[in-house]
């Protein structure tokens, strides 16, 4: 059985089929451009994407589009039949290039799926990552984790590198943080009363949580414990354990208690020892000065 298709000369056949290929090439470009003409119309507008990047997709997708459907077209033509598959191949290995190029973006989409699905951390949550880089998490993306620091920066770091390090999260299973404040006093003072004011000092702070458990309350274990953690050189080392509700609660609470325990140290007349020079002349030794 025979269609209307058949009995039309082959020339016209392939003139047919070239135009139709070309005809469909150009319209699945021009609806490529559409749609990216409406997607930057909304993340321009949003800040999120620049024109600069959406131009060159654009250039770069209509390019394959227009080499793919060229390079289709000459293959139907006897005379071009070998450039056209010239062309397929180009195109082909432009595609591998960019699955190759396109792996590092994938892989950050990957660790962005197993962030959000294990939850090692959480918008709003405070982390640090790589022990150098501490904030609140503003954002997770596919490709990235925004992080906003305590002087209002934004650390970017890709989900790939992120979910491979090792990160310290205040927020994972609960609030409350325990901060550990040092202070050294001379070898010279009463231990037991600077422990017990460094205690008592800390203690007083309205932020301080009481982090005992009903045994300790019942026997009237401070609040704040107190231990020597080391004799040095010229101070005797203490540090005092005070829970606090958050991590933003802690640091008010260590510093307010260092302020405070300087200032109790400084009534009582408890000395903490600071770096002192002594420079001695020999008798009779002069000293010569150089004028200009």
């Amino acid at each position: 059985m025979t269609s209307w298709f058949d009995h039309v000369p082959t020339d016209f056949r392939q003139l047919a089929i070239v135009v139709s290929i070309l005809a469909f090439t150009a319209l699945a470009s021009w609806l490529v451009k559409r749609a990216i003409v409406g997607f930057s119309n909304s993340k321009i507008n949003q800040g999120g994407i620049a024109q600069t990047t959406l131009t060159f997709a654009h250039r770069l997708i209509s390019a394959v589009i227009y080499t793919v459907g060229i390079g289709a077209a000459l293959t139907h033509i006897p005379e071009l039949k070998i450039v056209g598959h010239s062309m397929l191949a180009g195109a082909g290995i432009v595609t591998v290039v960019g699955g190759l190029a396109s792996q590092q973006i994938l892989g950050n989409v990957v660790s962005g799926f197993m962030i959000i699905f294990f939850r090692p951390f959480k918008i709003g949550d405070k982390i640090t990552f790589n022990s150098q880089y501490t904030g609140i998490v503003e954002d997770i993306t596919l490709r990235e984790t925004v992080i906003r620091d305590f002087e209002n920066n934004r650390v970017i770091i890709p989900n790939s590198k992120i979910s491979s390090e090792v990160i310290v999260n205040s927020n994972h299973t609960d609030n409350q943080i325990c901060k550990l404040i040092d202070v050294g006093v001379s070898y010279s003072c009463d231990l037991d009363q600077a422990m017990a004011l460094m205690s008592e000092t800390v203690g007083a702070h309205p932020l301080i949580f009481d982090n005992r458990t009903p045994e300790q309350r019942h026997s009237d274990l401070p609040v704040v414990t107190v231990r020597v953690t080391n004799l040095g050189d010229s101070t005797v080392n203490l540090r005092a354990w005070a829970w606090a509700r958050s991590a933003s609660d802690g640091y008010t609470l260590q510093c307010d208690s260092l302020l405070n325990i300087k200032k109790r140290f400084d009534q009582a007349g408890i000395e903490i020892p600071f770096p002192q020079t002594t420079i001695s002349f020999q008798e009779n030794a002069s000293v010569r000065t150089s004028a200009d």
